[in-house]
């Protein structure tokens, strides 16, 4: 424990695509960890250029989009839009 990094936590609303959440919750469920440290450390890994998951994570991952119905590809990040059914 003496190499842990105080930090403090602010709570927040972030809206998100479903089928990426379902696979975001299951991803953590399987690192035994809460949604909130997997995305601080995807996004860590992100701001450094590093892929956060090895090929069993990402195996694992290609399985839950599967699962989710998950054909979103980091081609379609920019090109998003909501139903009109939104909230």
């Amino acid at each position: 424990m003496a190499n842990r990094r105080q930090i403090e936590r602010v709570q927040t609303g972030v809206r998100i695509e479903k089928r990426i959440l379902k696979v975001l919750k299951a991803t953590a469920a399987q690192h035994d960890m809460t949604l909130g440290d997997l995305i601080e450390g995807i996004v860590l890994h992100a701001f450094e250029g590093k892929s956060p998951f090895g090929q069993e994570g990402l195996a694992f991952i290609a399985d839950m989009k599967r699962a989710f119905k998950l054909d979103l590809t980091a081609a379609d990040s920019h090109r998003l839009s909501e139903t009109d059914g939104a909230k």
